[in-house]
């Protein structure tokens, strides 16, 4: 029995790296009855009954985390490319993309691009998120159209860590990847002027080697549910309203209507920036108006 990590999935098909090859699997059919589905980055035991002949899946190890949209396992990180023109720059979507990532404790790393597109007004606007979110504790990263450096700027943080490339189509994802990796030459999508976003130009997941860590390239997608968060997990997926929850009078305060609340007192002292107090009030609505299911 071999040990390795799928690598790729695709037409049914997974595709587990072991010694420095890729071998072909299929998934037993035990995994379907229990529901269970092998995901992108999940390290597994194999076996291979004749040489050249599929493998068979036979174990999956235990996981880090799992993401479902994209279905990849075992991420330390998350590369989210947000473009600031084409489509605009929007703070409530980063914020539902973060509180996400969050909840599955990866770790993310914002990258803004075609910030040569900004007039200097833009460009000021801008700026002021990019101190708002760094003064929050995230990293933010800019990209430039044909950015001398960009490679340079961004291997370091890729180093030995798995990392999602993620965010809506059309913000640059592709090109980005072009660039970090230029012999995978994948193709880009233009974007659809009638529309304001881009086509999905990517239709599998699959881990790449890149800067000693694992870059998985994903589907665009536009937005996320919170199927698996509770509404009293929501503060922790907010920094800075996780810091001033602690003072709150009542535990599990959600800091609506509750007397006596630090959170509400540091929106109105300008402590927390009030358009993030918003979406945390927005995500905490949404969940608790959300349909149950059984």
């Amino acid at each position: 029995m071999g040990e390795g990590q799928i690598r790729k999935a695709l037409s049914g098909y997974y595709y587990v790296f072991d010694n420095g090859e890729l071998i072909q699997c299929r998934g037993r059919g035990i995994f379907r009855n229990r529901g269970e589905s092998p995901l992108v980055g999940d390290y597994v035991d194999y076996t291979v009954e004749t040489a050249g002949s599929d493998g068979s899946i036979e174990r999956i190890h235990e996981r880090k985390n799992a993401l479902v949209r994209p279905p990849i396992a075992n991420v330390d990180q998350a590369l989210l490319v947000f473009s600031v023109k084409e489509p605009d720059f929007n703070t409530v979507l980063l914020d539902r993309f973060l509180v996400v990532l969050s909840s599955f404790h990866v770790q993310p790393i914002i990258c803004l691009t075609k910030l040569d597109l900004l007039d200097d007004e833009e460009k000021s606007a801008i700026a002021t998120y990019i101190k708002d979110y760094e003064h929050i504790g995230y990293t933010v990263l800019t990209a430039y159209k044909d950015e001398a450096e960009l490679q340079t700027k961004l291997m370091p943080h890729l180093a030995h860590k798995t990392t999602v490339l993620a965010g809506q189509s059309g913000v640059g994802k592709s090109t980005l990847l072009n660039t970090l990796l230029p012999s995978l030459a994948l193709k880009t999508a233009e974007i659809s002027q009638s529309l304001g976003r881009g086509r999905h130009t990517t239709r599998h997941v699959e881990l790449i080697e890149v800067a000693g860590g694992l870059l998985a390239d994903t589907p665009g997608f536009s937005s996320f549910d919170f199927d698996e968060l509770d509404k009293e997990d929501v503060t922790q997926c907010f920094p800075e309203i996780a810091r001033y929850a602690e003072q709150c009078k009542f535990r599990g305060c959600l800091h609506l209507k509750e007397p006596k609340c630090a959170v509400k007192a540091a929106v109105a002292n300008g402590d927390i920036l009030t358009y993030r107090f918003k979406h945390y009030e927005q995500i905490v609505n949404e969940i608790i108006e959300r349909k149950p299911r059984y």
